[in-house]
């Protein structure tokens, strides 16, 4: 990303709607400060931290950014507060029980279950929206990148043998895409474009054998819809026109429970996948992977968090089938990165009775 010129760069609180108090009162105090301040990695953490306090004391999950752009305020909150893993786990977190904190543990104790049945895991935490898109947050251009310490966790998985998909070079290469942003700007989760583009990321990680991947007939049109994002229904202000964005819609793509890849997580693997709330159907990161595989995909999503209560539901799945596991390959664990310190916990699940 790129620098930023003190002398002629400056916050700009423009944009914002009168119901926004928390930007008037959290960002007055830095336009008083030199604008390159901002260009500092841990004033742009700090920020953030600032941000989302104020959205709690004002009772709302969405600080608005600029040019229509919304953020989810527990997203920011996870950018603010540093290392999340080890000995600090427990002093960011907003798990219930200490003890539940740290993500490593559970992390690596599911990568190891997994192995010992011949299965791959592919752990793809979807970047927070402030790390792609920062100037919609503040209007400035960060010299380092914002994400230091989720990087810093990915080093530590990877050291440890786990295939860990970082989606934040491709989506900030893409944050200009021509069929739009690889975000939703009113929702908290990714755009219909940063599903595609996700999907054939994850994709190189994954090998089949030709037996298995059989081609199925499989087609995409590209559509626009409108949606009611969560962030703008937070708002409670219709004054604000909804937002529109381009999906791919896939045909002739279910799920299929036989399949040899499992795709496990949070909301982010329904959205525009599950229809009502979640906007549409056949366009979602399940759906894409199925056009980048060639298979459809075994899909274990919840809504809230994908990180314990996804993989209790994939144990229960494998409970009720003792020959569940019996033909998979992969499972692709694709969640919120925010849920490293949000989530309520991180517990060691079984991956079967």
């Amino acid at each position: 990303m790129g620098r930023v010129d003190g002398e002629h760069r400056k916050l700009n609180i423009g944009h914002r709607t009168s119901k926004c108090r928390l930007h008037l009162l959290v960002t007055f105090a830095l336009l008083l400060a030199p604008a390159a301040a901002l260009a500092e990695t841990q004033a742009f953490r700090d920020y953030c931290g600032q941000l989302a306090e104020q959205a709690d004391a004002d009772g709302t999950i969405t600080v608005q950014g600029n040019d229509g752009w919304m953020f989810f305020s527990r997203e920011l909150r996870h950018l603010s507060v540093g290392k999340f893993w080890g000995d600090d786990a427990a002093k960011v977190s907003r798990a219930r029980k200490p003890e539940d904190a740290d993500p490593l543990p559970a992390i690596l104790d599911f990568r190891d279950q997994l192995k010992g049945i011949g299965v791959q895991l592919i752990l793809v935490p979807v970047p927070p929206k402030a790390v792609v898109y920062p100037q919609h947050l503040a209007e400035a251009d960060i010299q380092e990148d914002v994400d230091r310490y989720l990087r810093e966790f990915y080093g530590v998985l990877r050291g440890a043998g786990v295939n860990v998909v970082d989606l934040s070079s491709l989506f900030a290469g893409n944050r200009d895409h021509e069929r739009g942003p690889v975000y939703c700007k009113q929702d908290s989760h990714w755009s219909g474009v940063g599903c595609v583009l996700a999907a054939a990321r994850i994709s190189d990680e994954v090998s089949l054998s030709p037996e298995t991947a059989k081609r199925a007939d499989i087609s995409t049109e590209w559509t626009r819809i409108e949606i009611a994002g969560d962030l703008w229904r937070s708002l409670n202000d219709e004054t604000i026109p909804k937002e529109q964005l381009a999906v791919r819609r896939v045909t002739h793509a279910p799920q299929d429970e036989e399949s040899p890849v499992v795709l496990l997580g949070d909301s982010h693997d329904l959205v525009f996948h599950d229809g009502g709330d979640m906007f549409c159907r056949n366009a979602g990161l399940a759906d894409q992977l199925a056009v980048e595989l060639g298979v459809p995909v075994d899909l274990v999503a919840v809504r809230g968090s994908g990180a314990t209560p996804a993989r209790i539901n994939l144990f229960r799945k494998a409970k009720r089938d003792p020959g569940y596991w019996n033909n998979k390959k992969y499972v692709i664990w694709c969640f919120s990165a925010r849920e490293f310190t949000e989530s309520d916990g991180w517990k060691k699940v079984p991956i079967r009775p």
